[in-house]
């Protein structure tokens, strides 16, 4: 069986979803290999889809990536381990989760309120069916109320959520402050879409090698928070076909120390030209900042398994209780999470806030290491439209970054 160190599996992560020093692909293809990229309303910084692509491809254009979106329809809105951008060519794995969702009982607030909840829906449908709107251009002949902390308090707008999660509703646009423009999900697949219904078990092959791929390697547990979290049905025994077929290999994963991890890991056969260069030396890693919804760690578990961090969104715990911020970018240097910063994008002074700036333990000190932070910083700043970058509270190891 194959062994490998900590280390090799981090750089096959990173490689995998293009965040090392190698040339940069495609945005399609990077999303591609991602599989998903998570959308969030939060831009304290920028929107985190950007931010994730930015942290991969520098300065892109972010008019093809809505051209992707709204115009050639190659990425679509839905849930993937988050809300996310998805492709539409992997159709057949969203469209298996839309027919189960379709298949499950109502909440029990709808069957409830039926008397209710029936007419609308129909209202709402026909009026989508009269060309793509925004929830709150709906002309609707009744429009319920409801007290609510997290929704508008309109119940079309949990009967939109109702639809699109079931395959019925898309969004076909967000032209003004991130709003979304909904129509009828049918109208919005261009010709070339693969509509195929795929069994439990086709949906799981795809989706296993997808994040096994994107993870470098990986075991069953990781698997299941990657790419379509929890929408693994069968995975077992397509991790033993997979297996039998030669298609993953498992693998054994060492601790510093040269204890084996618990597993099993797999590695998946594509990689193992990857896996040699990288254990054979040549691989180059660069300094980047990541969305704290990176790819790269949005399994806590698993970073803090793999990179020693410990890393938690603050952005619902009350101020007086965070321990690092509100918004945190984490900096990626080479295959080490070194540190993190507390940032915010202040709109009308143009001016990114670098408020405090954290390093872990161990992390190195030197002068290069310094300037590859601020290079990263000037680079989002650029990324951003900033006019500069401000420095707060920084570590004495990186006194200089002020």
């Amino acid at each position: 069986m194959q062994t490998l160190t900590r280390q090799d599996v981090r750089r096959l992560a990173i490689s995998r979803q293009h965040l090392d020093g190698a040339e940069r692909p495609s945005l399609l293809d990077v999303i591609r290999d991602l599989g998903c990229v998570q959308l969030d309303p939060i831009r304290h910084v920028e929107r985190t889809h950007l931010l994730v692509l930015w942290s991969r491809l520098g300065l892109f254009d972010t008019a093809e990536l809505e051209r992707l979106r709204f115009e050639e329809r190659a990425l679509f809105e839905y849930w993937a381990h988050a809300a996310s951008l998805v492709l539409t060519e992997e159709w057949p794995v969203h469209g298996w989760y839309m027919r189960h969702l379709q298949a499950q009982p109502d909440h029990k607030w709808m069957a409830e309120n039926r008397e209710m909840i029936d007419p609308l829906l129909q209202e709402m449908v026909a009026e989508f069916q009269k060309g793509p709107r925004m929830s709150r251009d709906l002309e609707l002949e009744q429009d319920p109320r409801f007290d609510s902390r997290w929704w508008s308090g309109r119940y079309a707008s949990v009967l939109i959520d109702y639809l699109w999660s079931r395959g019925k509703l898309i969004v076909y646009g967000r032209p003004f402050n991130n709003h979304r423009v909904w129509g009828i999900a049918d109208d919005f697949w261009p010709d070339w879409t693969p509509r195929e219904e795929w069994s439990d078990e086709q949906v799981t092959r795809f989706s296993v090698q997808k994040a096994v791929r994107a993870l470098g390697a990986a075991t069953p547990k990781q698997i299941k928070q990657h790419y379509t979290r929890g929408r693994y049905p069968k995975l077992t025994a397509v991790l033993h076909k997979l297996v039998k077929e030669g298609v993953l290999h498992e693998v054994t994963v060492l601790a510093d120390d040269g204890t084996p991890l618990p597993g099993p890991w797999y590695l998946h056969q594509d990689d193992g030209g990857l896996l040699a260069q990288i254990q054979a030396g040549e691989w180059n890693g660069r300094t980047t900042l990541l969305s704290p919804f990176d790819n790269l760690i949005c399994d806590r578990d698993r970073t803090e398994l793999l990179f020693d961090f410990f890393f938690r969104i603050e952005i619902y715990v009350p101020k007086a209780k965070r321990q690092y911020g509100y918004y945190v970018l984490p900096i990626l240097h080479g295959d080490r999470l070194i540190g993190r910063i507390d940032a915010d994008m202040d709109r009308k002074t143009n001016t990114l806030h670098m408020h405090n700036v954290y390093a872990e333990d161990g992390a190195p000190q030197d002068a290069a290491t310094v300037q590859a932070i601020t290079q990263a910083a000037a680079n989002l700043a650029q990324f951003l439209g900033a006019e500069g970058v401000v420095w707060g509270n920084v570590p004495q190891v990186w006194a200089e970054l002020a």
